[in-house]
């Protein structure tokens, strides 16, 4: 008796389900940011008097490695300036180095933020692996945020590194005249490699 060749009911549902997740892991990538947080950001961003890259500037004078800035919002809604920085620099691997979040109000200068050791593991995680992503950077975090800054209109509010594709990146948002923009820098080479 001849029998077509039919793939096996768990092999076609094992196939339909990769192509489900591997469809929506490609419409995570183009975020709208249209969140209610987002707007909220974007619309009190321009109260800032110290940009992203100046920020990441002031810290590394000192010494620190800067490994990701952004513009947060507070829970009271005021403006945050966030560095997240290795003490001991990029060459330091994050066990034997000091893992810290300044954060501060940007509205007025010169920019007084406060500091914290991270010690849970949430945040020791998070900066453990930006530490890592930044050590294969070819240049320091301030210089993606400047060259940016110079290559879109608007203004950069976060400089985040993450791993996309087994690749180190750093994803820099930009905002301009409420809507907001995403760059892709490869960390290792420098180019900008995506924009949406």
């Amino acid at each position: 008796m001849y029998r077509p060749n039919i793939l096996p009911l768990q092999l076609l549902a094992a196939i339909v389900s990769t192509a489900f997740v591997l469809a929506l892991s490609q419409s995570s990538l183009a975020k709208a940011y249209d969140d209610e947080e987002t707007i909220a950001l974007l619309q009190v961003l321009n109260n800032s008097k110290v940009g992203l890259a100046e920020g990441v500037q002031q810290l590394t004078k000192k010494g620190e490695a800067a490994i990701s800035a952004k513009y947060e919002l507070y829970d009271n809604k005021k403006l945050s300036l966030s560095v997240y920085t290795a003490e001991k620099g990029l060459s330091t691997d994050p066990e034997h180095n000091i893992l810290k979040e300044f954060s501060g109000s940007p509205e007025q200068t010169p920019w007084a933020p406060e500091v914290e050791v991270f010690k849970d593991i949430p945040h020791v995680s998070r900066a453990s692996g930006q530490l890592s992503e930044m050590a294969m950077a070819k240049y320091p975090l301030a210089d993606y945020i400047s060259m940016a800054q110079k290559q879109h209109q608007g203004t950069v509010f976060s400089a985040i590194p993450e791993i996309q594709n087994h690749h180190p990146v750093l994803v820099v948002l930009v905002a301009d005249k409420g809507k907001v923009s995403q760059v892709l820098f490869d960390l290792e080479t420098a180019r900008a490699i995506a924009a949406k």
